[in-house]
């Protein structure tokens, strides 16, 4: 018989087992998926190389890897809370109003451009991280940066820019001048 106990409540089983002391603890992150997918390529760019190594362990391990990969996987957690916890200090409003964006638009991305880009220019100033699209071809222009977003329903007015990190900022208008541009 096994020494364990397992709790069966609703077709979920708990294993009430604790882990072994050889691995760390750490809080999890707690956040819905609104906060994560927001963020999502700022904790990759911060947390790249402990992603790399926990994809490796489960690629060496294969079958076992969700135990013997435990402690990379610890560390892939405990990296993305840091860059959650800097996002919240540093661009607290700019990233509410991003992650709220996707939550009422069913997490389609390009539905919040103008959100986004308001997040990656306080991220990228106050963090030095920048949202970039792995394997992006580069003569073209990425997706989320192009002003012209086909299915979103609400059309991006002239002043909402998209931010590019290294290039001289453009003086905002104010929607009173862009109506008198357009008349």
């Amino acid at each position: 018989m096994a020494a364990r106990k397992p709790i069966f409540n609703q077709q979920v089983l708990y294993d009430t087992t604790p882990l072994p002391d050889s691995i760390p603890k750490v809080k999890e992150i707690g956040a819905s998926s609104g906060p994560l997918l927001s963020a999502a390529f700022f904790i990759g760019a911060r947390c790249k190389d402990y992603n790399d190594d926990y994809m490796q362990c489960k690629t060496e391990k294969p079958g076992r890897g969700e135990f013997e990969c435990m402690k990379e996987g610890r560390r892939v957690t405990r990296c993305a809370r840091s860059v959650l916890e800097d996002i919240n200090k540093s661009c607290l409003e700019q990233f509410r109003a991003h992650w709220q964006c996707l939550e009422n638009n069913n997490h389609q991305l390009w539905q919040c451009r103008p959100d986004e880009w308001r997040l990656n220019k306080c991220v990228f100033q106050n963090l030095n991280l920048e949202k970039v699209i792995p394997d992006q071809p580069k003569q073209s222009t990425p997706v989320h940066l192009r002003k012209s977003q086909v299915f979103a329903h609400n059309v991006i007015l002239p002043f909402d820019r998209p931010f590019v990190a290294g290039q001289p900022e453009e003086p905002r208008r104010t929607r009173a001048a862009a109506k008198e541009e357009a008349t």
